[in-house]
């Protein structure tokens, strides 16, 4: 699953011409669930930057500790859950890597999983709202994994969906087709993913420095040899 997430700054115009931007990215070293997030939605036939709580919290939520902060691609359609939100209320969380943690005989040893090229990354996600009076709201958003591809599957078996740029306008519409949207909650392909070793540091979610980030060791990414088998 994806507990933690990467967000430097990032240049939103040029990953999408046209974002409205009418407050400050929300940008971490090391950002975990049960805190605002920045997501991108569609509003006015626009996509427009906002904030939302990292856990998804409909109304009829009783415990907040319950609120998920990822929600399974294959179960989006069958959990009364995340059913409404997948077929209104998308949206993308803009991040630049998410931090997964690989089974070790001693402890964890934590990777960051970025683009190879280290460019920004579309997360998906769903957002919901709550009205806590007839004037004033809150809303909430849960990340949506799909399994890994065979490059990471020795990380972690499951990673958030990424939306490439290009489809991002159909991923954000409530009107997009069902079947459409569906077919864009698929694996990264091996080329757009790599991973890197980081220090233990990020395993404390209140480290927010810059060396959770930084690698400790080369990049695992799918060879050229590779791609063409």
């Amino acid at each position: 699953m994806a507990g933690r997430l990467y967000i430097p700054s990032l240049d939103l115009d040029r990953l999408l011409p046209g974002l409205a931007v009418d407050e400050a990215p929300i940008t971490g070293a090391n950002l975990a669930p049960r805190r605002p997030l920045s997501l991108i939605r569609l509003e006015a036939g626009r996509p427009r930057l906002a904030s939302a709580f990292w856990g998804l919290t409909p109304p009829w939520l009783k415990v907040l500790d319950h609120a998920p902060h990822c929600a399974r691609a294959e179960s989006l359609e069958s959990r009364a859950m995340f059913r409404e939100a997948f077929a209104a209320r998308r949206c993308l969380v803009p991040a630049g890597g998410v931090y997964v943690w690989k089974a070790q005989p001693r402890a964890k040893q934590p990777f960051l999983v970025t683009r190879t090229d280290r460019g920004p990354l579309l997360l998906a996600g769903l957002w919901c709202r709550f009205h806590t009076s007839l004037t004033e709201h809150a809303d909430s958003l849960a990340l949506i994994t799909v399994p890994t591809n065979d490059l990471l599957a020795p990380l972690t078996d499951r990673l958030p969906a990424v939306i490439a740029a290009d489809d991002a306008r159909r991923w954000l519409d409530p009107d997009t087709p069902p079947e459409v949207r569906r077919a864009l909650l698929i694996p990264a392909p091996g080329e757009l993913l790599g991973a890197f070793p980081v220090s233990r540091r990020v395993n404390d979610p209140g480290n927010q420095d810059a060396a959770c980030a930084y690698p400790t060791g080369p990049m695992l990414r799918r060879t050229s040899e590779q791609e063409r088998r």
